[in-house]
């Protein structure tokens, strides 16, 4: 919905206002002025208003997952990608950058100030940084993997384990395509293998991942490509699918597994996007991208009786 649509958002504002804040001044002047702005109503705050948003405010409350339960599980996926070089985080990225790589509307994304927003997604950060190693080093093949702790501002599902601010562990890949399209085929059946091989490890320690489905989609024009990826991860039972999903860039897949509950969840989701040819302005690199629900292994996966 536009500004537009909701004019209570401009209303009392004087003619120009609105223009001059979203086009006219510069952002230096602007991030000054939200920072005055920002700070005359911090001053304005009393305890009993932070506590009151400290009780109601789902951006700021607790996560739902004991720590020492989430380290556990993030150092088992990130010895499953022992090839994948850890790196952490800021947890701010540049304004933007959901939306822009994404496509995801701005209000998901919770903004900041100084021309930063609160990374809502790893993979668009992990972008930022292949497209910044492949510029100096075109040759060079990334591999990148993080656990981060992330905020969406969208409507949350009424879904256990679904929260405003949740835990993801991400892989990344990066390099220039090479011939008969081997780079990506390799690169999302190797991030594929990684997780298979991250989830049985985690059932060695205490969790269980019952009826464990990969779904392989590709577009019509990459059908071929998607059942040479299913080959070359080589693990029985890996379904086929058509991939219509204008997220992706032609290729997809998917790993679910039943919950303690009985439910069907949907735990990892990667692919392959655009986003590193767009930054890079090399329309041969290729990004694969991987994201896993890790905070959701501990609260729905985990066996009856285990501490892992």
């Amino acid at each position: 919905m536009s500004v537009s649509e909701r004019t209570w958002i401009t209303a009392g504002l004087p003619s120009g206002a609105y223009e001059a804040l979203t086009r006219e001044l510069p952002a230096s002047r602007l991030w000054s002025l939200l920072l005055e702005v920002v700070d005359a109503r911090a001053a304005a705050r009393r305890p009993a208003s932070l506590m009151e948003q400290w009780d109601r405010d789902r951006f700021v409350g607790l996560a739902a997952v004991d720590q020492r339960a989430q380290l556990e599980v993030d150092r088992h996926l990130l010895d499953a990608a022992s090839a994948f070089e850890s790196i952490e985080l800021s947890p701010v990225a540049p304004l933007g950058v959901c939306s822009s790589m994404g496509r995801a509307s701005q209000n998901k994304v919770l903004s900041a100030l100084r021309g930063t927003e609160v990374v809502a997604d790893p993979t668009n950060v992990m972008a930022l940084e292949c497209a910044r190693r492949l510029r100096r080093d075109p040759q060079a093949v990334v591999r990148l993997a993080t656990s981060h702790r992330c905020v969406r501002a969208q409507e949350i599902p009424k879904v256990r384990g679904f929260t405003a601010h949740f835990r993801m562990f991400c892989l990344a890949g990066a390099g220039v395509e090479r011939g008969n399209h081997a780079f990506v085929v390799g690169a999302i059946a190797e991030q594929i293998s990684v997780m298979i091989d991250a989830l049985e490890r985690l059932e060695r320690h205490g969790f269980a991942f019952p009826e464990k489905r990969i779904t392989v989609l590709a577009s019509e024009a990459k059908a071929a490509l998607g059942d040479r990826i299913a080959e070359k991860v080589g693990r029985p039972r890996i379904a086929r699918g058509v991939l219509d999903h204008q997220y992706y860039d032609g290729l997809r897949f998917q790993i679910a597994a039943r919950s303690t509950d009985g439910v069907d969840v949907p735990l990892i989701d990667g692919g392959a996007f655009d986003w590193v040819a767009r930054l890079a302005s090399n329309n041969k690199a290729v990004f694969i991208a991987t994201g896993a629900g890790s905070q959701l292994v501990p609260l729905l996966f985990r066996q009856s009786g285990s501490d892992s």
